[in-house]
């Protein structure tokens, strides 16, 4: 009877651990409808284990002003728990950002970088990500190694 409990304990703690591996984090992304490399984003997000809501935006200028992107705008604008990340952002910044938890409004990938997810093949360490301050201060490069 000691040995059944102590299996059914295992195998509960591994259900457990499982479910919690498999919870994927909710993205809101802002994009033109006619934009093709902000669908391969989407899809990059995806691929990469997030669940996506994709938003189609008429005035992406205004969504960029709403959340505090524009000095360092790009094509689409994302929103994930709690954080704003701008452009065409690797998931790897994407989780430093969320297991870190900086006081910032987000992180941007400016422009439309030839190097970056979702425009082309991606080049390890020749991509500047940029840590968008709170207070209106100058964008920091955000480290990413």
């Amino acid at each position: 009877m000691k040995r059944l409990k102590q299996i059914t304990i295992a195998l509960l703690l591994g259900l457990a651990s499982i479910a919690a591996t498999q919870a994927a984090t909710m993205v809101t992304v802002y994009k033109s409808p006619t934009c093709g490399c902000c669908e391969k984003y989407v899809d990059y997000l995806r691929d990469n284990g997030f669940v996506v809501e994709a938003n189609n935006e008429t005035d992406m200028s205004a969504i960029k002003k709403r959340y505090g992107m524009a000095s360092v705008a790009s094509c689409h604008t994302a929103l994930v728990n709690g954080y704003v990340v701008e452009g065409h952002v690797p998931v790897a910044a994407i989780r430093k950002l969320l297991k870190e938890k900086p006081a910032i409004v987000g992180i941007s990938a400016p422009g439309m970088p030839q190097n970056s997810p979702g425009m082309g093949e991606m080049k390890k360490g020749t991509l500047t990500i940029y840590a968008v301050p709170k207070d209106g201060k100058q964008p920091y490069v955000f480290s990413v190694e």
